[in-house]
């Protein structure tokens, strides 16, 4: 069961941010070679909001079952959960991800 403000902090994160990514470490320094790649797709469209999982037990686990997704990183994209960095790789490569950030 998901811990109640946990899911709260979620919420609100992801309202307040356009993109947020969860992540194992930060933007300056990713410490996964996945987080590295999808926060790399995102950064030509503007402020990426990140989430360093590595810091916070609670938020790791915390949101893969708020997303009921096993992996990081977690991309959310205007409120929505997009997935993780091969599905970024996949919207990037089809030309998708710059409509979806901007919301057009």
């Amino acid at each position: 069961m998901l811990n109640p403000e946990i899911k709260a902090r979620f919420d609100k994160e992801i309202a307040e941010h356009p993109v947020v990514v969860y992540m194992k470490g930060t933007a300056l320094f990713p410490r996964c070679g996945f987080s590295a790649r999808a926060l790399e797709a995102l950064k030509p469209f503007g402020a990426v909001h990140t989430v360093d999982v590595l810091m916070e037990p609670e938020v790791r686990d915390g949101i893969k079952e708020y997303s009921n997704w096993p992996t990081i990183p977690q991309v959310y994209i205007r409120g929505k959960f997009i997935g993780g960095s091969d599905i970024i790789a996949e919207l990037s490569a089809r030309g998708e991800l710059e409509a979806l950030v901007k919301g057009s």
